[in-house]
Formats: C-alpha cells, sequence, structure tokens
C-alpha cells in the first residue's frame, strides 16, 4: 500500500472511534472537571455547615459566612456544581459528537451548536461570577482563594470557547468538530 492510498482513502478510512487528543474540547472538558472539583468542594462543606479551609488566606471563612453566600438558602457553589457540570457535558458532547455515525448528532457538532451553548453558558457563568467577584472585593472585603481559582477557570473556559468559536470554520473544514 503506497502513501497515496492513504491519503485518498478520505474519511471512510478512519477508524469510526478515532478522537484526536489535541482538540479543544478535550481542554474545555479538563477546565470543566476543575471547576466541577472546586464547586463540588465548596459545595460539600457549606452544606455540611463549616467553612472551606483557606490555608493562609483568611478570606474564605468571611465570605463563606456572609450573607451573600446563599441565593434563595442554596449556597452559591451549588450552582456552580450545576453550571461545571452543563459545561463539561457539553465540551464531551462536542469532542465527541463527529465521531458518532448518526447524522442528527454530527451536525449539532458540525454547525458548532454545542460548542455555541458552551460559550453561551459559560458566558453566563462568567457574568454571574464577575457581581461575586464585585461583592468580595468591594462589599465583603474578603476574598476567597476557591472562588478566585473558580472565577479563573471559568473565564479560561469563556475565553477557550471564544477563541475556538471564532476560528470553528477550522474544525469544521478539517473534519474535527
Amino acid at each position: 500500500m503506497c502513501s497515496s492510498d492513504l491519503t485518498d482513502a478520505g474519511p471512510a478510512a478512519r477508524p469510526p472511534f478515532r478522537r484526536r487528543l489535541w482538540h479543544p474540547g478535550i481542554l474545555l472538558a479538563i477546565l470543566d472537571f476543575l471547576g466541577l472539583c472546586i464547586a463540588g468542594y465548596l459545595s460539600y462543606v457549606e452544606l455540611r455547615g463549616e467553612v472551606p479551609t483557606c490555608a493562609v488566606i483568611k478570606g474564605c471563612e468571611t465570605v463563606a459566612n456572609s450573607e451573600y453566600s446563599r441565593i434563595a438558602g442554596i449556597p452559591v457553589a451549588v450552582f456552580g456544581v450545576i453550571l461545571s457540570i452543563a459545561l463539561l457535558s457539553l465540551a464531551l458532547a462536542w469532542w465527541l459528537a463527529l465521531t458518532m455515525e448518526h447524522p442528527p448528532v454530527r451536525l449539532a457538532a458540525a454547525s458548532g451548536g454545542i460548542l455555541l451553548a458552551h460559550y453561551a453558558l459559560s458566558m453566563v457563568g462568567v457574568i454571574f461570577e464577575a457581581y461575586f467577584t464585585y461583592l468580595e472585593l468591594f462589599v465583603i472585603g474578603a476574598v476567597c482563594m476557591w472562588c478566585a481559582l473558580y472565577a479563573v477557570s471559568l473565564l479560561l473556559r469563556f475565553v477557550i470557547s471564544l477563541a475556538v468559536w471564532l476560528r470553528r470554520d477550522r474544525y469544521e473544514a478539517a473534519g474535527e468538530g
């Protein structure tokens, strides 16, 4: 078999479940998982009635005990868990969708619908996170290290999904979704 046989074979010759590990969906999924771990830790601690450990920085206790740490009696971190699960699901779906044989799933990935959903949802999260950061800095007067790490991970997820969304035609042309 000569090398031209390999290049002329096209997408049909590719194994059906071949996935590229450098795909930006994997990077988004890693950041989404990191955000899920942070929000999960904060949720676990707050639902137990405790305060998060912040090492040498003491802002976590102040933020956790503030009136802004809950919305309708639910710890803010629980909403972070829900957001991170949704974003993680979208990142993995985007990465996996083009490898599936079902045309509607492939079409959703190729049209950018899954990526657009990740971008839009992360944008909503960044808007809320900006508000919570404002509260920490200017109203509460303390910064929670875990909240700041979550904010950074969410901002990275937003910027990466925006960058990929703006360059989505490169992935569509390469057949990588």
